[in-house]
Order: structure tokens, then C-alpha cells, then sequence
């Protein structure tokens, strides 16, 4: 008989991948962790499984009860794959300003789908307070129950990186790898693989790469939640500090501009083949500015997020960089 296998047993164990000109351009060796090969498409099916497997065992969730989470999208289509999977329903709270890719993705595989209005996180509209309104609503009326996933400080989506992501990182590059950077939105990606890797090495730097508008870059430099310019890519960027990241040190960080970030997106797929989105060309610019920091020889590891296919209307819009008078390459205006 074959293996039989069940979508959550599929999620992890994505291959790391050799990104070629960067790793030129710096004189180290830089991997980007294909998290887009996930079955759901991005970095947040693990999340989403780590969420999910940990309310089960504590029984907050249970069978045939709902999960409800606010989210801009790829926890949002992770949960809902995993929810269909184990017999639950999903209804996502996300901002109006999510992909048009992302809301019809999650459309799509039946997830309750409730748009709000982009507004800041002070404002008591934002999409996770209302998730929360929304969890505490649906509890009371669901014969099964209802639970709020709150992935921005749910220990369980920390865990579910130092027990994966960080470990297969470590396995992958047999112990070689130098530093680990990536951008936060929820901080479990980044807490949960410093805790693995330095568990393992404490040497390993740890940096964070945040997108213009948020605040986190500041916050680690100077104590201080102050944000400044904006940013297109979603997903990443906050102006509170996520309870997943509280105590985790950082050695490096930087601001990246979505000028500086763009152009990676745009030659991975030219160059070598690889499609990625806005988070990504976050973390692979702040790859190079860390590599540039530390200097040619060592072996840096970030996340591809997810893949382009999800801003095709945006990323991969000419005439949509043109009004952000955001930089895009002649082959994709001819």
C-alpha cells in the first residue's frame, strides 16, 4: 500500500535554495527557504498547523468548531486549508487592501470571508481587533464552539518554527549557517528559528529586515515604536511589538526600501527562475545588507515567503509601480 498521507502531514520540509546573484553580488552564501511550496503556498501553513494542532490538544478547539483569525491573507488561506482538512470551518476577518489574488484565493476554498476597512492597529476597527469581537461572538452561538487564532502572540506559532523551520535550516545547511534574517509580521518565523539555531550555535546572527511604515526597525535600534515611509508588500510590517518577539534579541537590523527590494523580485524570476512576492524581495534585500555587514565567506539563510502569483496585480503591474512611482524592468512594459 502506498503511504498515506493527509494534507497537514505535506506542510514543512521545503528545500532551500541557492540564490545565485546575490550570493555573486556579496561574496557569501546566500539560501532562501522555498516556503511557497508549501501546499497552501506560503510560510503561514505552518503557522496555521501549529495553531490548530495546539488548540486540539488542549481541547480549546473542538470537533466540527470554528477557527477565527484576522490576518492579511496567507495565514487566512493556511488555516482554511487546514481547517478543511479536519473536518473545521474558518472565518477570516482581513483588511480591504489584501490582494485581490488573496481574497479570491480564499473565496475559493470556502473560508467565511469578512473585509474591513485598512486602518491602523490603535484603531479598534483593525482586522485583528475585530477577529477577536468576531471569535467572542461566534463562541457564544456555534454548537461546536468557536476559537480566535490570534497568531500574533499565540506561543503555538513560535513553536511550530523552532520545531520546523529553524531545525530543517539547520539540517540543511550541516551546520554552516552564519546568520538567519527575515522581516516580521507575526515575529513567530523569526523567534521561533533564533531560538533553534542558537540553541544549537549561539554564534548565529540573528537579523531582522523591516519594511518601510513599520515600526520595529526603531523599536530594536532605540527602544522607541516610531515608523516612517510606506511600504507594498503585505504581511510584514507593524507598529506594536508582537508578543512572539518579546525577549528575542536581535543583532542586526535594517530598513528596506521598496525601491531597493523591487528590483530582487523582479531578477530571481528573470535570472533564475524563481517567482516570488513582496515579503520576499524584503528579506532577500535584507540578506544582502546583512551579508554586506558581515563580510564575504558566510552563509545567510532567509524566507521566500510566498510566491508572485499572489500580486500579479500589483507587484507584477506595470501601470499600478507606475502610480506608486515604484521601479519596474522594461520586459515587463513591453
Amino acid at each position: 500500500m502506498p503511504q498515506q498521507q493527509l494534507l497537514p502531514d505535506i506542510i514543512g520540509n521545503t528545500p532551500l535554495l541557492y540564490l545565485r546573484r546575490v550570493s555573486e553580488l556579496t561574496g557569501c552564501h546566500i539560501y532562501g527557504k522555498a516556503e511557497f511550496m508549501n501546499p497552501g503556498g506560503s510560510v503561514k501553513d505552518r503557522t496555521a498547523l501549529g495553531i490548530v494542532r495546539a488548540a486540539q490538544r488542549s481541547g480549546e478547539l473542538q470537533p466540527g468548531g470554528v477557527i477565527v483569525e484576522g490576518t492579511a491573507g496567507n495565514t487566512g488561506i493556511g488555516l482554511t486549508l487546514v481547517a478543511n482538512a479536519l473536518g473545521y470551518e474558518c472565518v477570516i476577518v482581513a483588511p480591504q487592501n489584501a490582494s485581490q489574488e488573496k481574497i479570491q484565493h480564499l473565496e475559493m476554498l470556502g473560508a467565511e470571508l469578512l473585509l474591513v476597512p485598512s486602518v491602523p492597529y490603535s484603531d479598534s476597527h483593525h482586522y485583528i481587533h475585530t477577529a477577536e469581537r468576531v471569535a467572542r461572538g461566534r463562541a457564544k452561538e456555534e454548537p461546536n464552539g468557536a476559537v480566535w487564532a490570534r497568531q500574533f502572540d499565540n506561543p503555538a506559532n513560535l513553536q511550530i518554527h523552532y520545531a520546523t523551520t529553524g531545525v530543517e535550516i539547520w539540517d540543511q545547511t550541516e551546520g554552516a549557517v552564519d546568520g538567519f534574517i527575515c522581516a516580521v509580521g507575526t515575529g513567530g518565523t523569526l523567534a521561533g528559528v533564533a531560538a533553534a539555531l542558537r540553541e544549537r550555535n549561539p554564534g548565529v546572527k540573528i537579523g531582522l529586515a523591516d519594511p518601510m511604515g513599520s515600526s520595529l526597525y526603531h523599536y530594536f535600534n532605540s527602544g522607541e515604536l516610531r515608523a516612517e515611509g510606506e511600504s507594498i508588500a503585505e504581511g510584514i510590517g507593524v507598529s506594536f511589538v508582537p508578543g512572539n518577539l518579546h525577549g528575542v534579541e536581535v543583532d542586526f537590523s535594517c530598513q528596506v526600501d521598496d525601491d531597493d527590494a523591487l528590483p530582487h523580485i523582479f531578477e530571481l524570476l528573470k535570472d533564475e527562475g524563481i517567482s516570488v512576492g513582496g515579503s520576499a524581495g524584503i528579506n532577500i534585500a535584507g540578506a544582502v545588507a546583512m551579508a554586506q555587514d558581515m563580510g564575504p565567506g558566510h552563509t545567510i539563510v532567509t524566507i521566500l515567503c510566498d510566491s508572485g502569483s499572489r500580486y500579479h496585480s500589483k507587484l507584477f503591474n506595470p501601470e499600478f509601480l507606475w502610480k506608486h512611482k515604484l521601479p519596474y524592468p522594461q520586459w515587463m512594459a513591453n
